[in-house]
């Protein structure tokens, strides 16, 4: 269940820094930044949400643990447990 909430919360930040984009048509381990075409602060942006919807802090420190969707879910969950 935190797995699902996880993704789909995910799914939905990303949604509202790219609308276009949809899960079924990227590489969910890819480099998040390149599957989406975002850049440095459309990253932050999406961090910056995730923390507050979460309410977990989440340093740039570990944004290398960032780098894909499936990377970027696995470490919310880990965060949360």
């Amino acid at each position: 269940m935190i797995d699902q909430d996880v993704s789909t919360a995910l799914e939905e930040e990303l949604h509202r820094i790219a609308p276009d984009v949809s899960l079924a048509d990227i590489d969910l381990a890819g480099d998040l930044r390149e599957e989406f075409d975002i850049d440095s602060m459309d990253f932050l942006t999406l961090v910056t949400a995730l923390g507050k919807r979460f309410n977990l802090d989440m340093p740039e420190a570990d944004y290398p643990k960032m780098q894909s969707f499936n990377a970027l879910t696995d470490y919310l969950i880990a965060r949360k447990a």
